[in-house]
């Protein structure tokens, strides 16, 4: 069985989604044992919100770690199947990851808006770099 060398920033992307989900756990549950919540505190969405305001962060981020990087995900596959998981590709897929762990960093830790957002826009661009490569191979292997 072929190993690709893709599936490694994919496993590394999935590592720090389970990362952060953790640090959400706990920061909730340590939050709970703090503030017992009441009935009013989860009445309905709003509510459970404003409860959870205080530890919002690692949320925020796992929410964010769900948008863009479906599109990675979704991407590495048709990478494997196509054949097209080139060493520029696993570069620019390794690439990604510590741009999205750098920005989670930002995120949740150093809560510094204007670097997190630098961050966030490379990670963006390394990803469309990505679709960007592999549409056009796609396209050259097709036309021959």
């Amino acid at each position: 069985m072929e190993t690709h060398a893709i599936l490694w920033p994919a496993i590394a992307m999935a590592a720090l989604i389970w990362v952060i989900w953790a640090s959400l756990f706990i920061a909730r549950v340590r939050h709970m044992k703090k503030n017992p919540p009441t009935a009013e505190s989860f009445k309905d969405g709003p509510a459970a919100t404003r409860y959870f305001l205080p530890v919002e962060m690692p949320s925020n981020n796992l929410r964010n770690l769900v948008e863009m990087p479906m599109l990675f995900f979704g991407l590495v596959p048709l990478l494997i199947v196509s054949g097209m998981d080139s060493s520029i590709q696993i570069g620019l897929a390794w690439l990604y990851v510590l741009l999205r762990c750098w920005h989670s960093y930002e995120h949740v830790v150093t809560k510094k808006v204007r670097r997190r957002f630098l961050v966030y826009v490379a990670s963006c661009a390394v990803l469309s770099a990505m679709w960007i490569g592999f549409v056009f191979d796609l396209a050259l292997t097709s036309s021959r």
